[in-house]
C-alpha cells in the first residue's frame, strides 16, 4: 500500500507544474506513514503500536519515493515521532526505546543538503492483491535513491522480498567512477515482526556491512531478506 503515494504525487505535481511550471511552490507531504490496530491493553486513543522491521522497509520505501520528487517535494513529516502510530521512540517511564523505523532515518542522514542523482533500477516485482487497484502495480523486489556530497556517492538499497536474498550490482555511467566504499550500514531482521522492546536487548539496530565487491561494472552485494542497506563510496 505505501507505494501508493507515488501516483498521488504525481497527480498533485503534474497540477502544480501546470500552475507553476517554474517549481516555485512547494509540495509539503504531511503525516505519512502505517497505521495499524493499537497494541492490546493500551489506551485506544493513544494509537499506540509497535514499530517492526516491516515499518523500516515502508519507511525506507517513503523516504525513497520523496527523494526521487525532491524537486517540488521539499518538506515530508512522518505522522508522529514519540509512542504514537510508526513513531521513532517509544518511552515508558524512565526508559527509552529506538524504533526500527529511526534507524531507517538515522541511517538515511547521509542524503540530508546532498544533490540528488537520478537512477533506473531494474528488477524482478512481486505480485500482490493490492497491485490490481488502479496506480499500483506490483512490488519492485529492489529499491534504490542515489545522492551525491563532497565527492561522495550514497546508494540506499531496499530488499522488499520477505524471504529472499538479493544479488544486486549498482552500476554507474562512467566505468571506474567509484574506485573505493567508504562505509556501508545495514538493517535486517530474522522476521519480519522483529521490534525493539523495553527491558531487552534491541533485536533491530545497524550494523556494519562488509559485503561489498568493486569490480569493473561497479558495486556487488547482497541484500538479505527484508533489509535496507546504505553505503557510500567514491
Amino acid at each position: 500500500k505505501t507505494l501508493g503515494i507515488e501516483p498521488i504525487l504525481r497527480r498533485h505535481i503534474e497540477i502544480m507544474d501546470r500552475y507553476d511550471p517554474q517549481r516555485r511552490v512547494a509540495l509539503l507531504v504531511d503525516e505519512w506513514g502505517t497505521w495499524f490496530n493499537v497494541e492490546p491493553g493500551t489506551n485506544p486513543g493513544h494509537l499506540f503500536q509497535q514499530s517492526t522491521m516491516r515499518d523500516a522497509v515502508v519507511a525506507a520505501l517513503n523516504l525513497d519515493l520523496f527523494h526521487k520528487y525532491t524537486d517540488r517535494v521539499k518538506m515530508a513529516n512522518i505522522a508522529q515521532i514519540v509512542n504514537v502510530l510508526q513513531s521513532m521512540i517509544l518511552t515508558r517511564g524512565a526508559e527509552m526505546v529506538l524504533t526500527p523505523t529511526y534507524h531507517i532515518f538515522e541511517m538515511y542522514k547521509v542524503h540530508q543538503d546532498a544533490e540528488y542523482l537520478a537512477s533506473e533500477t531494474i528488477c524482478g516485482h512481486i505480485d500482490t492483491p493490492q497491485a490490481k487497484r488502479p496506480g499500483y502495480g506490483p512490488v519492485p523486489e529492489v529499491d534504490a535513491t542515489v545522492s551525491r556530497k563532497d565527492g561522495v556517492l550514497n546508494v540506499s538499497l531496499v530488499n522488499t522480498d520477505l524471504q529472499r536474498e538479493k544479488k544486486v550490482l549498482v552500476s554507474f555511467d562512467k566505468e571506474g567512477a567509484v574506485s573505493k566504499v567508504l562505509s556501508a550500514r545495514i538493517l535486517t531482521a530474522g522476521d519480519v515482526r522483529d521490534h525493539n522492546d523495553f527491558g531487552v536487548a534491541p533485536k533491530v539496530a545497524p550494523k556494519a556491512f562488509n559485503g561489498c565487491k568493486l569490480s569493473r561494472k561497479g558495486i556487488e552485494v547482497t541484500l538479505p531478506p527484508c533489509s535496507i542497506l546504505v553505503l557510500s563510496a567514491q
